[in-house]
């Protein structure tokens, strides 16, 4: 390794912060992308396009994970440009300034999400499946083009298709649990829905082994490939937990409630694979929800 170097857009997330700390255990030095301090080694100002790097800490890799929070609050025209903005504007300042580079890094791995493939129902979708039609898809598909002068540069590029991060340190795991691990949440609409999901141990050992694998590019779906429908994903925490469900959330009240944004995040249907993993020798150790379960709660 010509160094030990990696920037870390998004470090403050819930994929980021643990990441930090797992590289910071195997070596490296993790630098994050800072956002308001102008002095600091690595800084972008997104109103005015403004991103500086410093010229005395050459970079090994760049991990990308920048992005707006989808569900925070009801979604309008501002809150989606915002959505928008957060990913592929990060994204094109982000490439065009590692192309710029004299020394760019090895490698780069820009988030994404199984949004890509939009609301697949109950067919299975993996990393050749074609991209959706819906505001999630079109982010997705838009996020992963804004690399292009990254590939353009010679940076092998990995595309992260996230399935639902599973952590009790955020994402989405503490909202299917009321305070106090009382009970857990009932079914959300019909709960046929499918869900899919990875746990954070997962995610961080399939970016580990996507950061020393020399020749891995393109998309990779970082999921289970155990995917459940949101009843039986309800159904598995409340056993985990020991508690009770409480009753469910017609989809009526979830579109009441939160809009477009509850039915593109809380009703659709993501049945997504990854066919890839044989690609950089990786076996989840959490295929099943109760093991992962087991080890979050």
């Amino acid at each position: 390794m010509t160094s030990q170097n990696i920037l870390i857009t998004g470090i403050s997330g819930l994929v980021g912060s643990a990441l930090r700390q797992c590289l910071s255990e195997h070596g490296y030095t993790v630098y994050g992308l800072d956002r308001y301090d102008h002095t600091a080694p690595f800084y972008y100002n997104q109103t005015r396009g403004i991103m500086t790097f410093s010229e005395n800490i050459p970079l090994e890799a760049v991990i990308n994970l920048a992005g707006a929070s989808l569900a925070s609050g009801r979604w309008n025209a501002q809150r989606k440009k915002q959505i928008y903005d957060s990913r592929i504007l990060t994204t094109q300042h982000l490439c065009d300034r590692l192309a710029a580079l004299p020394s760019p890094p090895a490698v780069l791995l820009s988030a994404s999400a199984m949004g890509y493939y939009g609301q697949t129902g109950a067919q299975i979708v993996d990393e050749d499946s074609p991209v959706g039609t819906d505001f999630l898809a079109s982010i997705a598909h838009d996020w992963e083009a804004a690399t292009g002068t990254a590939q353009q540069a010679g940076i092998r590029t990995v595309f992260l298709r996230f399935g639902l991060v599973l952590s009790m340190n955020g994402g989405v795991l503490p909202n299917f649990i009321l305070p106090g691990r009382l009970a857990a949440v009932g079914r959300i609409g019909d709960g046929q829905q499918y869900l899919s999901w990875i746990s954070l141990p997962d995610a961080l050992q399939t970016i580990m082994l996507l950061l020393s694998d020399k020749t891995f590019s393109g998309p990779i779906n970082l999921v289970s490939n155990h995917e459940l429908t949101n009843k039986e994903f309800t159904s598995q925490i409340s056993k985990a937990l020991g508690r009770p469900r409480v009753p469910p959330l017609p989809a009526a009240a979830v579109k009441l409630l939160f809009g477009e944004m509850g039915e593109a995040t809380l009703l659709s249907s993501s049945r997504v694979h990854s066919k890839r993993y044989s690609e950089i020798g990786f076996a989840p150790r959490h295929e099943e929800l109760p093991s992962a379960l087991q080890v979050l709660l």
